[in-house]
């Protein structure tokens, strides 16, 4: 299997050329210029950082996204919003988000957890620059507001790359991605990556295209 070794140089080699849709790459660092570089091309980090702390960064050609316009709001998921239990925010709350995306379930203490310090310093770092943002879902307990879901990811032009989501009630994560791709629509974005396939993402109107395809949309 071919993977190619980066340097202190910025550069990702064309992942066409590459025998898999797994890791790509490996090495370099997480800085801002780095990242926003990866994912003007396609790639992110993903990595268990408690076996081997070097960076692995994917690519791959089928990708799985969900166009703003096609969201799927199920019967459910509509009732659950005309309650009005829950506010929904944008860029409220990153570090209450990646934080809890990073705790949630015990996410962090599994082997092959991979929101390590060292990514939640970068993406932090990404969002103060303006190029990660964050959804937030909250709820009132004794008139306090607080955090019960949310998801975030990097933005790059008209594109949301998520990285990741998390839900202390049941279905708020949806209502984030819900009201994420609603905003886009409305504010001409013309995607949401979603990275690899779930049958949860499935069910909300994410399908594959290509990776030429995926690149036209970005550059557009």
């Amino acid at each position: 299997m071919k993977v190619y070794e980066l340097d202190k140089d910025l550069w990702f080699p064309n992942p066409r050329l590459c025998e898999t849709d797994e890791v790509v790459a490996i090495g370099g660092e997480l800085s801002t210029d780095r990242l926003l570089l990866a994912y003007s091309n396609g790639y992110f980090p993903y990595f268990a950082y408690k076996f081997d702390t070097t960076p692995e960064w994917h690519c791959p050609l089928n990708r799985f996204v969900i166009f703003p316009e096609e969201i799927h709001v199920s019967h459910s998921m509509r009732q659950l919003i005309n309650k009005g239990l829950y506010e929904v925010t944008i860029n409220k709350d990153f570090m209450g988000v990646i934080n809890g995306c990073c705790k949630v379930d015990g996410r962090n203490k599994e082997l092959g957890a991979w929101l390590s310090p060292e990514i939640i310093k970068a993406y932090t770092e990404l969002h103060k620059q303006g190029y990660a943002a964050s959804v937030e879902v909250w709820k009132k307990d004794n008139n306090v507001d607080k955090l019960v879901g949310g998801l975030y990811g990097v933005v790059i032009g008209n594109a949301f790359m998520g990285e990741s989501m998390f839900s202390l009630e049941p279905n708020t994560s949806k209502l984030a991605l819900i009201t994420l791709a609603l905003f886009l629509k409305e504010n001409g974005g013309v995607l949401i990556d979603c990275q690899y396939e779930t049958s949860h993402l499935k069910s909300m109107g994410g399908r594959h295209i290509s990776y030429d395809e995926y690149m036209e949309l970005l550059n557009s």
